[in-house]
């Protein structure tokens, strides 16, 4: 499978190519936002495109063209303000759901957050801007033709992963390492069990495979 991942230079997104180009299941394509991270990512040997989650449908459709997946780990980032939130958490994520079906790329795997699904949960949340574009990029997502899955992790840490997690419909909100994340979402991509839904993600006792066999 040919994957397309939108939000490559991240944290969790860098691991993803990572994976996918070490891969011999699949190949990677990441899309970039800029020349400099275009030419870091050639020099090591990954195909790369720069893309802008800003523009148009058929600019990000030309971005996935030729590829059988899309992995959303794309983010505004903790530094933005709820504007850039709207642009890229939400507008720019339908746009790439609009341009997945429009060029045939129907496996799609979005990072969402926990509980980003139960509005309850993040009523009086100071990111709460942040989930509610999560929160209606998911459900955009469920609402159109593709075969989706989403995945809504806990806390991120950046320290090492284990390998375990537990995964389910909801859970209490806990914490992950961005390493167990990024192997989730490649597990995914070929896990029937996780298509047409989503689920929370947190640090657990059961190894990924394992854990999305049984959800």
């Amino acid at each position: 499978m040919k994957v397309l991942v939108i939000g490559a230079n991240g944290q969790i997104g860098k691991q993803v190519v990572n994976l996918l180009h070490e891969s011999n299941e699949h190949t990677v394509r990441a899309m970039v936002r800029d020349e400099k991270q275009f030419n870091t990512l050639k020099e090591k040997g990954i195909e790369a495109v720069v893309g802008n989650l800003e523009g148009s449908v058929d600019d990000i459709a030309k971005a996935i063209q030729g590829c059988d997946a899309v992995i959303f780990t794309a983010g505004s980032g903790g530094h933005t303000g709820p504007d850039k939130t709207l642009l890229v958490d939400l507008d720019g994520a339908v746009k790439s759901m609009m341009a997945a079906e429009k060029v045939g790329a129907n496996r799609y795997v979005m990072v969402s957050a926990i509980g980003a699904h139960i509005r309850d949960s993040w009523a009086d949340s100071p990111i709460k801007p942040y989930m509610v574009a999560k929160h209606f990029a998911d459900k955009a997502l469920v609402d159109s033709k593709l075969n989706y899955t989403i995945v809504r992790p806990g806390g991120l840490l950046n320290e090492p992963g284990t390998g375990k997690v537990t995964a389910a419909e909801n859970l209490t909100r806990s914490s992950i390492p961005r390493e167990d994340v990024a192997k989730t979402l490649v597990a995914v991509l070929t896990e029937e069990n996780t298509y047409k839904r989503g689920f929370d993600l947190v640090s657990g006792q059961t190894p990924i495979g394992d854990a999305l066999k049984t959800l």
